[in-house]
């Protein structure tokens, strides 16, 4: 059974998180009710209530209750509108919130102490004639911040008809808050076994500091980047990592040598903003343990890092957890690689109608989300509810979340989950809204794609994010695909989601796709040269968090998705994937081999062509989730790292991957600023010059100049027959083998230091004599123009 949430006393009398099965109605013993106003308390919040884990029975209740005041612990004066947020100023905090449709604000402090017993140690009213301008609460508050938590309750119209959601016994958290406290370690319930514990943000300090050493952007040119989609936890829990803090900030930076060994030098972080792990709590019977929102991709405030990757937890009321993200980001870049947030501005953890309120559906439910005109949620996510990103008050929001993690945070770029979202008119959209008349022939609705939407235009022209690495995953979940048409401004990047289709197709053979995949390995010319953009617009990848591994894809023709609890009905039913001729990992050594082969090819596919390339963590060993294609909600083995299995591969595939990451940086021509032209590339069939586009065609070749290497000559044959090609001529110069994937290791890549190198090559000599080479089914190669001492 999953999560519960009880209501306030002032609320409807159930409450039902998005992901609950049933309805369960709850009410208060009214004896309990009287006793705490006799007591002079007032019910603030009534908490969540979670399904016990012994069964499934409702077993919790918690409330946070006000401590009677007898005098105020600060001095309170009007405040400022701006900045939002808490800031420290003047010898005190301001504390600014945007909240146009509340008819009331009350500012909620906690000691550390009060907060963990569920208590509120002083509440401060905000006088709308004083402590309000315009939309903007504010006030300005002077005494001892020490270990200060603060939240606030906003008093308004409950009416989802309308898209108002304001109850004042809820405290919500500041969407401008920096840091949030609730649990302080991963999976770890509540109290009382809540999943949904109360949470409150950080009061900051004047003496809230990191010591950054100088660090500087590394700013490398978007081309030259070779980037790693990282898990944090899923990095080094696994204990074969001997790491001393496992599935922290910290224990990535004790690993950042292998993204050095292997190549990287942009490490691009899963969802790192605070988010409820517990959200999906339930009992998972196939697997024997319990379902989690492992992947992080439901925000709950965009400020904070999850404070749950940290070691420190909850210490210091978060600011170590900040600064251990911090410390991760400053190692990174000494070893030079550049960090790219993985952000999720396209919904947040509160659901729909039935979710919980938090933060943004309390603060101001119709500003922050795309409601109907009768307050139902638009769902462009398939989470539940979609941010409404081109309000003005939002895409404001989201520019200063960006800004702060850029300058505060020392991050190099974003990657945008569903960004196609952020393209999207808002609830407001209308011609009488934006322009005060309405045009004749307007069409525009909410949710309707912009041609220019405003907030991708001001993120693109600000001065201070349009200088870093802007990526966008260019779909959504309402159908919505702008591979290759996402609003650009020149500066944005894509996840090239087509770019993968096509490789996979390729590679496992499939008839009429040999065009298609020259253009991919061109920087897919096809979708971005028209728009005026370059081949490192085109962010390839073969695999990523969501859908097959790289060694799940030539294993399983099947998703296998059991272990999800969800009957195999969930995760995505077309993934281009061949099992090599048997499914699952138990078959023939020939099998086995073929599909080695296979990882190879799609590896090298992905190294040599023009663009960005992109490696999921664990694809370097040959990773495994045993069929699974989508494993958010898993807190084990299957997403964990195992350092154990890379140690076993460092000799086979992982070599594999190091030398032809290297190889490719090493090369000038494998990451040009423009589309390569018939002067630096030729293309090949079986004869020189004689390429074959046929819709049968499963061999597509290319030589390439090049201006470190000379010139180069790359081939893939993806049918299942052998072939003798016939290399083209170079007077004065020999072709040599450098890497030939169905070669066994170490001879797949003939590094200049392997014994027995000249052997090897000696094997092709007679071949190679004749400007011929010969290609076993599934392979790849690639040939290096040598100076012929014999000529």
């Amino acid at each position: 059974m999953k999560c519960f949430s009880l209501p306030s006393l002032s609320a409807p009398r159930f409450t039902i998180l998005p992901q609950c099965a049933v309805t369960v109605r709850v009410s208060l013993p009214k004896n309990r009710f009287s006793q705490l106003h006799e007591s002079d308390s007032v019910i603030r919040t009534v908490a969540r209530t979670h399904a016990a884990r012994n069964g499934g029975a409702l077993d919790t209740e918690t409330a946070v209750v006000e401590k009677p005041q007898l005098e105020s612990l600060f001095q309170v004066s009007r405040g400022y509108p701006s900045p939002f947020g808490a800031t420290v100023r003047d010898g005190g905090v301001n504390f600014a919130i945007y909240s146009l449709n509340a008819f009331s604000a009350t500012l909620c402090l906690f000691t550390l102490s009060d907060f963990q017993n569920n208590r509120v140690t002083e509440s401060v009213p905000l006088d709308p004639l004083i402590n309000k301008t315009g939309g903007i609460w504010h006030v300005f508050l002077k005494g001892d911040f020490s270990d200060m938590l603060y939240g606030y309750k906003f008093d308004g119209k409950f009416s989802p008809l309308e898209g108002h959601y304001y109850d004042s016994s809820r405290i919500v958290l500041d969407p401008y808050a920096k840091a949030v406290i609730s649990r302080g370690e991963f999976g770890a319930l509540g109290p009382n076994g809540n999943c949904w514990p109360q949470m409150a943000g950080m009061v900051p300090s004047d003496h809230d500091e990191f010591d950054w050493e100088g660090d500087l952007p590394l700013k490398y040119p978007q081309k030259d980047l070779v980037v790693y989609e990282m898990h944090v936890r899923g990095f080094t829990k696994h204990e074969s990592s001997n790491t001393k803090f496992p599935g922290t900030y910290l224990g990535v930076v004790e690993k950042l040598d292998h993204l050095k060994e292997l190549g990287v030098n942009c490490l691009e972080l899963m969802p790192c903003h605070e988010f409820n792990e517990l959200e999906y709590s339930s009992y998972n019977s196939v697997q024997g343990d319990y379902r989690v929102n492992f992947w992080g991709y439901s925000t709950v405030n965009f400020f904070s890092p999850m404070i749950r990757y940290s070691s420190a937890g909850i210490r210091n009321c978060g600011r170590d957890g900040i600064n251990e993200i911090k410390f991760l980001i400053k190692e990174a870049h000494k070893r030079g690689i550049e960090v790219i947030m993985d952000v999720v501005f396209n919904h947040t953890a509160e659901g729909n109608e039935n979710g919980p309120i938090i933060s943004f559906r309390g603060v101001d439910n119709s500003i922050y989300y795309m409601v109907a005109p009768k307050g139902e949620f638009y769902n462009y996510s398939g989470c539940g509810n979609t941010f409404n990103c081109s309000h003005p008050v939002v895409r404001q929001f989201i520019v200063d979340c960006l800004r702060y993690w850029v300058t505060e945070m020392h991050v190099d770029g974003f990657r945008f989950d569903l960004a196609s979202i952020m393209t999207r008119s808002s609830s407001l959209w209308d011609a009488t809204n934006v322009f005060g008349a309405p045009i004749e022939g307007d069409l525009l609705t909410t949710g309707t794609p912009l041609g220019s939407p405003p907030l991708i235009d001001l993120i693109s022209n600000d001065p201070i994010l349009r200088g870093v690495k802007l990526i966008a995953e260019a779909w959504d979940a309402g159908g919505l695909y702008q591979v290759g048409t996402f609003p650009h401004w020149g500066i944005w990047s894509e996840w090239n989601g087509k770019y993968r289709d096509t490789v996979r197709q390729f590679i496992k053979g499939t008839d009429g796709f040999a065009g298609a995949f020259a253009e991919c390995l061109c920087g897919s010319p096809n979708l971005y040269q028209g728009g005026g953009r370059k081949p490192w617009n085109s962010i390839n990848f073969v695999c990523a968090h969501d859908g097959f591994t790289l060694a799940d894809l030539v294993t399983y023709t099947n998703k296998h998705n059991l272990s999800n609890g969800e009957d195999n009905n969930d995760g995505e039913n077309h993934n281009n994937s061949w099992n090599c001729g048997q499914e699952g990992e138990f078959v023939s050594t020939s099998v086995k081999k073929l599909r080695k082969r296979q990882m190879r090819n799609l590896f090298l596919s992905l190294m040599v062509s023009q663009g960005v390339p992109m490696i999921y963590m664990g694809d370097e060993y040959g990773h495994t989730k045993g069929g699974n294609n989508n494993t958010y909600c898993h807190d084990n083995y299957l997403n964990y790292f195992q350092w154990d299995k890379k140690e076993e591969s460092s000799s086979d595939f992982f070599r594999f991957c190091c030398l032809v990451t290297k190889f490719r940086q090493e090369c000038e021509s494998l990451g040009l600023d423009d589309f390569p032209t018939s002067e630096r590339l030729q293309w090949h069939g079986h004869f020189p010059g004689m390429p074959d586009w046929s819709e049968t065609s499963r061999f597509v070749a290319f030589t390439m100049v090049d201006s470190v290497k000379g010139e180069m000559y790359v081939a893939f044959n993806t049918s299942h027959l052998p072939f003798t090609i016939t290399l083209p001529e170079r007077p004065g110069y020999r072709w040599e083998p450098l890497v030939d994937t169905s070669k066994p290791m170490p001879y797949d890549f003939l590094t200049p230091d392997l014994p027995g190198r000249e052997i090897a090559i000696q094997q092709y000599a007679h071949f190679l004599d004749a400007n011929m080479y010969p290609m076993l089914s599934y392979s790849s190669i690639i040939l290096l123009r040598t100076p012929d001492q014999n000529a």
